[in-house]
């Protein structure tokens, strides 16, 4: 896959908008329609029916086999800039963003260097990715033990929430919260209104699990037992309920706890969930002892429970998938000896988001309509990103131009991320974006990504 480039242009009729778009399949709010979109200063000015002829000084006219969609929104991206540059940066992660057809991300608080825990850190990152981004960068805060009195400064800066781990995250300078600490934050973000996003494994119930190590993934994924979710998950409900606090939780994969979820949503408590492409797209059968580069924590696993989590996202327990894009270097991956107890967890997979899941979804007779929702509205209401996902006059021009039958077999190195490795690698997917704009821009060679704050895009 390459960097998207312009669908068919041609000048317009004259006077007019900057910009009109036109195609047989147009992914509206309602649905998909016959339509024309027109776009003025980074903006959708207006929407009408096919053969209304909005002018425009620039026309798109999509072929027969596309779709113009929505840029999706994914809020859980680690781009690891600064610090951490060499498994990814704001240039690789927002080129392979575009080329999935994602036109927002918003950046986890590690795995940088340092991580985003105050403004200062918080200030470096934007200096970074502000020449950097092909796409619009929001900002994630983190929050570890100790940083309490640091929260509302930067929720005061802009970013988006806070996110915490209930156990070990992986590197040492982002710790993780015990249960009471967890309570004490949320009762200060409750005050802020503000979102806690959390990674919710529990520690004990890990510690109680075989140690991973060697090849075989039946192994790794005994030491990661479902049960460790649902105890976690439980933890967050009950210090949501008791502080009034919104929490989220990230990339679920045990869709044991589903009925939990649900409970507590179905009573008030201020919960929203998500999971992760490779949930939805992956299963434990079909890995290969060895294959490191499926590892990632929670795990992926089996073919029934992914069943059920495709179950979730259609009863609306699951709220939006996103990537939990989370690359390393090849030697951090132990691609060499296959050891699932050393290898880094975490799977890249920004710019094939969309592709995996509306393979499955297509598979399983899920709508296209669904997936988007999923991937663009769905996160953009959690951010509270008004302007973004959806084509509806007011929006931001924030588009892909996808041919949903069209099919590619994935070569890791035609890939944007900086690191060659992917579950996804020689897997044969349906959907190819053609073209990405943003505000009404083709996303080529030259970034023009915006900077987000909470509350003003």
């Amino acid at each position: 896959m390459t960097t998207p480039a312009p669908a068919r242009t041609a000048p317009g009729p004259g006077p007019g908008h900057d910009l009109v778009l036109r195609g047989e399949r147009v992914l509206l709010p309602g649905g998909l329609a016959p339509a024309e979109v027109a776009v003025a200063g980074g903006v959708i000015a207006q929407v009408a029916a096919l053969g209304a002829g909005l002018p425009g000084r620039r026309t798109i006219d999509l072929a027969p086999d596309e779709v113009l969609l929505p840029g999706l929104v994914d809020s859980h991206v680690h781009v690891n800039e600064p610090g951490r540059t060499h498994w990814e940066g704001f240039a690789s992660a927002t080129r392979a963003a575009a080329a999935g057809g994602v036109t927002t991300i918003v950046d986890m608080p590690l795995n940088s260097v340092p991580p985003t825990t105050d403004v200062a850190a918080l200030e470096v990152k934007q200096e970074r990715a502000r020449a950097a981004a092909f796409v619009d960068v929001g900002f994630w805060g983190g929050a570890v033990p100790g940083s309490t009195a640091r929260l509302r400064a930067l929720h005061e800066a802009g970013v988006f929430g806070f996110k915490c781990f209930l156990i070990d995250s992986g590197v040492p300078e982002f710790g993780h919260l015990e249960p009471e600490e967890l309570e004490r934050d949320l009762r200060e973000l409750a005050a802020l209104d503000a979102l806690m996003i959390v990674h919710a494994e529990d520690p004990r119930v890990v510690a109680g699990a075989p140690h991973p190590h060697g090849p075989r993934y039946a192994d790794f994924l005994a030491s990661r037992p479902a049960g460790a979710e649902a105890a976690a998950i439980a933890t967050v409900i009950e210090a949501a309920r008791r502080t009034g606090a919104r929490a989220h939780i990230l990339h679920l994969s045990d869709a044991g706890a589903l009925p939990l979820i649900a409970a507590a949503r179905a009573e008030g408590v201020r919960l929203t969930v998500e999971t992760c492409p490779h949930y939805l797209t992956l299963a434990a059968e079909q890995i290969p002892d060895g294959a490191t580069a499926f590892k990632c924590c929670p795990p992926i696993r089996d073919e029934g429970n992914r069943d059920r989590l495709w179950q979730g996202l259609a009863e609306g327990t699951i709220d939006i998938v996103v990537t939990d894009h989370s690359p390393s270097t090849a030697d951090l991956k132990a691609l060499d000896t296959g050891d699932f107890g050393e290898a880094w967890g975490g799977v890249a997979s920004l710019q094939l988001g969309l592709a995996a899941v509306w393979s499955e979804a297509r598979r399983r007779g899920v709508p296209l309509d669904d997936v988007v929702r999923w991937m663009s509205a769905g996160p953009a209401a959690l951010l509270g990103l008004e302007r973004k996902g959806a084509i509806a006059v007011g929006r931001h021009a924030d588009l892909a131009v996808f041919a949903p039958e069209a099919e590619f077999v994935v070569d890791p190195t035609r890939l944007h991320h900086k690191n060659p490795i992917t579950p996804y690698a020689g897997r044969r997917l349906n959907g190819v974006v053609r073209s990405t704009l943003l505000r009404g821009r083709a996303i080529t060679d030259v970034p023009h990504g915006t900077l987000l704050r909470r509350g003003e895009a």
